[in-house]
């Protein structure tokens, strides 16, 4: 029986930062400065700090500008309101990244929505999502973004095929589904209360996975053939005290049905990081009236 491809997504991440790196070097030749990435990070969540060294990381690598701003669990949100409202002003800020989730006292959505739109590379304000619907340009969020490559890269031309995204968070799946039916797939958006959720990704050509729940959805559930992208991330035992990383889908038993799957850790994860910096650099061209690089 044939096993699925294996989708390097740490591959394709590799490249993606390369042709960032060298977008940012004729950029910094044209606008005679960096692009600049501003994170802001409130408290000191184990993961979130992880999240933020990587990213700061990556930028700098990538030849860009790192902002980070560590602010104390107890910042209200007045505080860090004031601390977006002067990365918006700064002219060396292209991209405004908040880390969620932020402590209790703060509302997210407030804090989303002070962030100026076309600096918002995450892709979470209201005027981005709006933009995403209604097929404008804008920021997308960029794990969906990442997973929509590495499909393309896959799959060449996406339309008329059926692709069910499991998960409806604002993060990544209702702009999965926004991205796929711009590709012209056949969407259907399933969930954790979704009835008969294994017939529902039985009929599907693509199944993007993004609902958190560790290995919870069996290879019986595919379509043979179909291309699987592993959006979780999901810490699970691993006996004599260790754990490991696995993902919504239960990958040993999708790789003898799948024609293609994401692997968890090494999928869709680095898209992530490599799509922020694509994004960054984007926001700095348009800021700075610079042709964004067609290889991105």
């Amino acid at each position: 029986m044939s096993q699925a491809a294996i989708i390097d997504g740490a591959g394709f991440a590799a490249g993606l930062r390369a042709r960032v790196a060298l977008g940012v070097a004729e950029f910094q030749v044209q606008a005679g400065r960096a692009p600049g990435l501003a994170v802001v990070l409130v408290g000191e969540d184990p993961a979130s700090q992880v999240y933020v060294r990587a990213k700061g990381k990556a930028t700098l690598e990538a030849g860009m500008l790192s902002f980070e701003h560590k602010l104390p669990v107890e910042t209200s949100e007045a505080e860090l309101l004031a601390v977006v409202q002067r990365l918006n002003a700064d002219p060396s800020v292209d991209g405004i990244l908040v880390q969620l989730p932020l402590p209790k006292q703060i509302d997210e959505q407030a804090v989303i929505a002070a962030i100026d739109p076309d600096k918002d590379v995450d892709g979470f304000h209201p005027v981005n999502a709006g933009r995403l619907a209604s097929g404008l340009d804008g920021f997308v969020p960029c794990t969906p973004l990442g997973c929509l490559m590495l499909l393309k890269h896959r799959l060449g031309d996406l339309s008329g095929l059926d692709a069910v995204v499991i998960g409806r968070s604002n993060i990544v799946g209702k702009p999965m589904a926004q991205l796929l039916i711009r590709e012209s797939c056949t969407v259907t958006v399933a969930h954790s209360r979704t009835r008969d959720l294994p017939d529902v990704v039985r009929r599907a050509d693509i199944v993007v996975a993004a609902v958190g729940r560790p290995l919870m959805i069996k290879g019986e559930w595919l379509k043979p053939g179909a291309t699987v992208i592993d959006v979780g991330i999901n810490r699970v035992d691993a006996g004599v005290g260790k754990t490991r990383l696995v993902g919504d889908v239960d990958f040993e038993s999708a790789l003898p049905v799948a024609a293609a799957i994401t692997p968890v850790p090494k999928g869709v994860g680095p898209m992530t990081i490599a799509v922020l910096l694509r994004n960054t650099l984007v926001s700095a061209c348009r800021r700075e009236g610079v042709e964004v690089p067609s290889a991105l």
